[in-house]
Parts: structure tokens; sequence; C-alpha cells
């Protein structure tokens, strides 16, 4: 019995090639997104702490709104270790992830990495494959990534070599870990070294820790809580520690301590106003309802094809109602083909996902396998296949076995009428609604990319480079370096910096001017430069001057962006009016010497932050370079290289393309409108494909009707319009109904981005015109075709 069942299921599977295909290229595309969702649901998890592992976070209220970060002051390290100890099982104080530069045996590479405190290694519960993560208390030692160890050590032991860190520190290998994987906010991390040689090699880091700087936030804390210890009741007991420890002028901040568990690091890291507002969860939310809609639109044909074929089998149901078997036991045959046919499906589709999964990880930029060795896996996939099966099983096993023998045998059953033709009407209403809103979401996801894209960003990016230095020594050299690239004509001008262009790395507060309210709380982006930057990007300057090397004076100025001028009211009337005002740094007072337009270096999003610019003595790590138009990239970077070697000659030669650098901004929004785009196509392909074979159906039902009409005189357009007609009323339906619903849909996603599309109109339109055209196209093949049988062949019957 079930090897007759098999071999039906299997000319199901063979005999409508174009139908099963398309169904099991939907089965792998729900396959795909199941191991999206499954790989951003499991991050983190790496870590064998993830459920007791939290950031300690820091709100404070400024310009009015309560802004959330992870950076928190020095002492604030301290402070949970000793007098929380019963709740901590670790405290770990870490370093923003930076790259630098390790050195060993006359060769050198720049890669990320961290300084963390003592514990670090336990907290992360990294994979130790050689020495011990508790040589780690050693201020002059350093943990490599496997990695990073092959690279240097070229597969030799490297557990008690020394290397050289960005060319100041001689620090020992103490152990090797293994490299984390990419689904982990650590990925990057490449090696770990001691806090306490970041502060005993930075001045500034220094002074946090020695001096007590509650006021300066410019570390992150890790904690890993202790057993049978709540998140909440922990948080809500450090709150206060800022308040009760900082000085006065803290506390107008309202300043509070927050732990955020890592649980919700990677898709509940988005706050607004002091509230989490989400993240990428509505990305999983999204492609869970894609996956499931395109699932569904598979089963949705199955369903149609099998009922289209009814006709066909309504002889067989006849017989074996007459030989006697009950209903029950041809639902169990009709079953028991959906779910071969599904599972035969599957393990095809797993195949196909297989084979597809290396260019999906490229679109999604991630680095997913196929969880073999999950014991969840198989189990849960057998089961989604079980699952798949009885939805896409159901209406035709229990429409098909109704069947009465007698009516069927004689030939006079007819599946006409609307208890037959409505459910399949309902079913290609809901296909081309999903397959609407999916087109208008899409067009408007790509409308806000073109909308960011488009945006002025006050600087000129082409053909700008910045190059990062690990160590002050490029600064030691910088003029003449910049004489030496000017010399060979690569070069127009060079500048250093405290950040690139494309980011911004600080921002401070207890600035003041005239007529501020002394309660607002303010705080600007504040970018440490040399004299060259303004005219190295290409600065569009709205009053004022640039800095000049000429006037000593110019060491106390300030060059502002239009926004910092606005917020602080300086320049009502006209943006000159500020030139010359005083505004005091921490009781510093400077100048205002210049106003530039705003200058994009965040996201593309977002409002650009009020930004001052003021000359740096140390100059920066960041050297940008406009390179000469008339000399090529490629030449000019060799140059550049020489140059560099020239004076630093044991650091690697890194650059990045401020355009490239500014291009990854959008990377998230781009990744989320090709998989959006790719995921509409296959909906309407599918859709299309069920509404082929229900116009084919509905033809070759109404083969005598069109017949007697042609005798009557009816012409080719005439049938054309009556077979076409009613699928245009269905998708004119859909039309109706996916409006709303994607209107809904994208304006809350639109919410997110302050700086935003909107949504036009002529976007309905085009979706709702489009579908109209993808459906007449479909349809209009079977119905010609109809249209043009003679009337001979399909009247001869009678």
């Amino acid at each position: 019995m079930f090897g007759n069942y098999f071999k039906i299921a299997w000319r199901n599977l063979t005999g409508n090639k174009t139908y099963s295909a398309i169904n099991i290229v939907g089965l792998a595309v729900a396959m795909l997104i199941g191991l999206w969702i499954f790989d951003e649901l499991s991050f983190n998890k790496y870590h064998q702490n993830y459920g007791r592992m939290a950031q300690v976070m820091q709100q404070q209220t400024l310009d009015g709104e309560v802004n959330t970060g992870g950076n928190v002051p020095a002492p604030l390290f301290k402070e949970l270790k000793t007098s929380f100890e019963g709740d901590f099982n670790r405290v770990v104080i870490t370093s923003w992830l930076q790259r630098h530069t390790l050195a060993y045996g006359g060769s050198s590479f720049t890669t990320p990495g961290n300084f963390m405190s003592a514990g670090a290694a336990e907290m992360l519960s990294l994979k130790i494959t050689s020495g011990s993560a508790s040589g780690l208390k050693d201020p002059a030692t350093i943990l490599l990534s496997e990695s990073v160890a092959k690279a240097m050590f070229k597969g030799a032991d490297p557990v008690d070599k020394t290397i050289k860190l960005d060319k100041e520190q001689n620090v020992k290998v103490v152990g090797v870990y293994e490299d984390i994987p990419y689904n982990s906010e650590f990925h990057d991390l490449r090696f770990i070294a001691p806090f306490d040689l970041f502060a005993a090699s930075t001045d500034w880091v220094k002074a946090a820790v020695d001096n007590n700087e509650w006021e300066s936030s410019s570390f992150q804390i890790l904690a890993q809580l202790a057993e049978n210890t709540d998140l909440n009741v922990v948080s809500n007991k450090i709150k206060d520690i800022k308040l009760r420890k900082a000085g006065a002028d803290e506390l107008k901040f309202k300043p509070q301590i927050l732990l955020h568990p890592m649980s919700k690091w990677h898709l509940y890291s988005e706050w607004k106003n002091g509230v989490n507002a989400g993240g990428r969860i509505q990305f999983v939310w999204l492609f869970g309802i894609i996956g499931v809609f395109v699932l569904l639109l598979a089963c949705i044909n199955f369903m149609n094809l099998s009922t289209a074929r009814s006709e066909k089998r309504a002889k067989e149901v006849g017989i074996r109602k007459a030989i006697g078997s009950l209903r029950l036991q041809l639902i169990g045959q009709f079953f028991s083909e959906s779910f071969l046919v599904v599972f035969i499906a599957f393990f095809i589709a797993l195949l196909l996902a297989r084979l597809v999964l290396p260019t999906f990880n490229v679109i999604a930029d991630k680095q997913m396998l196929i969880p073999w060795d999950n014991p969840v896996f198989l189990p849960g996939g057998i089961l989604f296949a079980l699952l798949t099966g009885f939805i896409a099983g159901s209406y035709p096993a229990f429409y098909l076995s109704s069947f009465q023998p007698v009516k069927a045998l004689k030939g006079k059953w007819t599946p006409l009428g609307w208890s037959v033709t409505l459910p399949r009407k309902v079913l290609v209403v809901l296909q081309f609604t999903v397959s609407i809103t999916l087109i208008i979401g899409t067009v408007v996801v790509y409308k806000q990319i073109l909308h960011a894209k488009n945006r002025p960003i006050g600087y000129n990016r082409q053909g700008l480079v910045t190059m990062l230095m690990t160590n002050r020594e490029m600064h030691t050299h910088f003029d003449a370096a910049l004489d030496d690239l000017v010399k060979t004509g690569s070069v127009l001008s060079l500048a250093e910096s405290a950040a690139p262009p494309t980011e911004v790395f600080s921002a401070n507060v207890g600035f003041n001017w005239k007529g501020k309210d002394p309660v607002l709380q303010s705080e600007f982006a504040t970018i440490g430069i040399s004299h060259d930057f303004g005219k190295t990007v290409g600065w569009d300057f709205v009053a004022g001057r640039d800095f000049t090397r000429t006037l000593a004076s110019d060491s106390a100025g300030f060059v502002v962006n239009e926004a910092a001028v606005k917020f602080m009211g300086l320049g009502k009337e006209n943006l000159n009016d500020a030139i010359g005002e005083t505004v005091t740094w921490d009781g510093r007072p400077f100048k205002i010497i210049g106003v530039i337009k705003d200058m994009l270096m965040e996201s593309p999003y977002d409002p650009v932050k009020k930004s001052i610019f003021f000359i740096h003595p140390k100059g920066g790590r960041f050297v940008t370079a406009r390179l000469n138009p008339a000399a090529s990239a490629s030449s000019a970077l060799k140059n550049i290289e020489t140059v560099f070697k020239k004076y630093i000659p044991d650091t690697p030669f890194n650059y990045q393309f401020a355009d490239q650098e500014y291009a990854l901004k959008f990377a998230a929004e781009e990744r989320v409108s090709q998989l959006a785009a790719t995921f509409t196509v296959l909906a309407i392909f599918i859709s299309c494909l069920g509404l082929f074979g229900m116009a084919s159906f509905m033809a070759e039902q109404r083969t005598k009707e069109i017949g007697i009409r042609k005798v009557l005189g009816a012409s080719v357009a005439n049938l054309w319009q009556l077979l076409s007609s009613d699928f245009v009323i269905l998708v004119a339906i859909s039309c109706l109904l996916a409006t709303p619903i994607a209107w809904y849909i994208m304006a809350s996603w639109l919410e997110k981005y302050t700086y935003h599309t909107q949504i036009s109109w002529w976007i309905f339109a085009v979706a709702g015109v489009g579908s109209l055209v993808i459906t007449l196209a479909t349809v209009s093949y079977q119905a010609i075709r109809a249209a043009l049988v003679d009337p001979v062949r399909s009247l001869r019957g009678e």
C-alpha cells in the first residue's frame, strides 16, 4: 500500500515538473530564512555565561532627552567590584575595540583587539587551546586568537614568545584562544591585552583611573551576575551609583546606571529617550513572516494543483469507494501523498539550500552552516515537513474524498459552484495580497536608501583616503612626510584627526555661551584635528574662515557646523553673527572663527550632530589624504605607502577610501532590500504559477461554453475578456487589501529613522498596476489559447 502511495506521490512530482520545482524552491527559501532567523536568535550563545552576562550602561539627560549608551566612567568598575561583590561573579573593564599593530620577527600587521581587566577570558568563556588565560594578570602579557597566532608564528607555538604592541610595548604571549564565531558580538576580538597596560601607557586613561574621574565616560564595563540573582533587581540597586559619587555638575545630567543583558545586545540594541526601542528583532519578525508566507504560497499552489486535477481523479475516487474504501481511508491516502511529496521536496530543498548557502551568506553578511550537529535540527526539520504536508494536503484530502461514487463514475460530477470556486478565489486573493505587500515594501526600502544616499554630506568624499596610525610616531614626521608626498604629485593635502571623516569618536559636555539657559545640559561632538583638515576633506564654509598656521590664536579657536550655531542661537539673523563669539569649554574660552555646512559623519538616517572642530596638539590617530585627481589612485597609494614606510618602516600600511566607508553605512538597509527583492520576485513567481494553473483549469472547464460562444459570433477579444475578468477582479481586491497593510508596516519601519523618505501614492499605484499587468500576462496565454480552439473540436462530444 505504501509502495503504491509512494509511486503516486513520485508521479505527482515528476508529472508536474514546473509546479514541483517552484514549490521545492519555495521550501528551500523557507529553510534559508529559517537558518537566518536561527542564526539571529542564537547570537552570542557561544559564550557559556550568555544568560548571566550584561553590559553596564549609562543614561543621561542631554538637550532635554534621555540618552542611553555603553560609555561609562572608569571608577564605576572598582565600585561595582567592591560594593556589590555579592551580586556579581566577575566585573571587567575594557577599552573599545580598536585596531592595533602587532610585530614579531621583522613582520607586523594590524588587527582589532581590546584591553581588558583580569577575568575577561573566563567571563567570555574563551576556549584556550594553548597556554593559560590566567597569565593576563601580568600587565606585560597578551592573549592571541588562533588566526592571529597562526599568521604571526606560522604554526609554531607562540606561548612565552615576546611581541611588540603598537611599536611601544613588549608583551609576552601567555595563551591562544579559539577564534570566536561570527555570530558573536566579540567575533572581531583578535587579541586581549591587560587593561593595566592600557592605563600605564596612555596618560588620559591613567588619569581617569588614578584620579577617580566620574565625569569622564570613555570605557565599557561587562558584568557577570552571580547565581540566584535577578538582573532587574541588581540593575535597580546600582542605578544611583554615579548620582552619589559624581560632582555637582554631573548631577544636572541625572545619570543612571543600568544593566543590559547579553541576550538583548544583538536584537534589542536601540534606545529612544531612555526606553529600549528594539533593533534587529524587527528584521527577524519581517523575514519570519516572509518565510511563512513563501511557504504558505507554495502550499496554496499544491492545494490548487490537487483540486484542479480533481475531475481527472473523480473516477479513481468513485472506483475506490465502489469497491469498499471508506472516506477515512481516502483521506489517509491523500494525506500520505501530501506527506510523501513534501518529504521528497524537503530533502531536495535541503540539498538546494546547501548549494546556495554560500551566496546567501554573502548577501546576508553571515557565516551560516546547516547545523547537522544540532540535536534539534533534524527532528525540527521533520516536524516542519509534517506540518507543511498537513497544511498542503488538508484541503485536497477532505475535498477529494467527498465525491459521490455514482456521480463520479457516470461523469456527472462537475467541480463548479461557489463551494468549490470560492476557496480557490480566496487563496488567489491571499497570494497576491502577500505579493503586492512585498512589492510595496521593497520599493519603500529602496526609496529610503536612495533618499539617504542623496542627502548632502557637507564635504567631498571622492578621492579621500584615511589611514589609521596605531602609534604617535607618524605625528613627529608629519610635515616631512607631507613635503615628500606633495613632491610626488600624488597628494594635494594631508591632515591628522582624532577620528576619520566618516565617524565621530568623542562627544563632550561642559560648554557655555552667551544666552545659554543654565538649566540646559548639552553634548557636542568634538573632533580634534590638524590645521589642514578642512582643506583636505573639502569643508564648505558659510561664514568665517578655516584654521591657519600663521595665527597662533587659532589654537583657541573653534570651527563649528550649522547645527551647533543654530542650537546655540548665535546666528539667528545671519550666520556671520556667530563669528567672534566666545564659547567656554570646561572654563577655557574659545573663539568661533568659522561656520561650515553640516558635515555628515555618522548615520545618514539621523540628524547631523552639533559638532565642534578644534586644533589638537597631537594631531590624532588618523591621517587623511586628498589624492591628486590627475594621478591614478593605485600609483598614488603606492607613493603614499613608500613615504610612510620611510618614516614608520615597521608599521603596516592600511587605508580606507572615505566613499567606501560611507557606503558601509547603508549596508544593513541594502541587505534588507536585496533579500526583500529576492523574496518578492519568488513570491510573485509562485503566485503567478498558481494563477496560471487556475486559468488552465478554468479554460478546461469552460471549453464547451467557449465553443458555443464562438459559434454565436464571439471574437477572440471577447473570450479573452471573459476568461481574464475574474482574475483581474481578484487581483484588484488584493490591491485594496494590501495597500493599508503595506502602509502600516512600512510607516512603522520608517519611524525608526529620523531622516526618512515619505511613502508616496505612486508606490501603491505602481504596485497595483504592475500586479494587474503580471496577472493579465499570466492569464492571457491560457485565455487566448482556449479562445483559438476550433469550436468543432470543443463541441464534438455533444
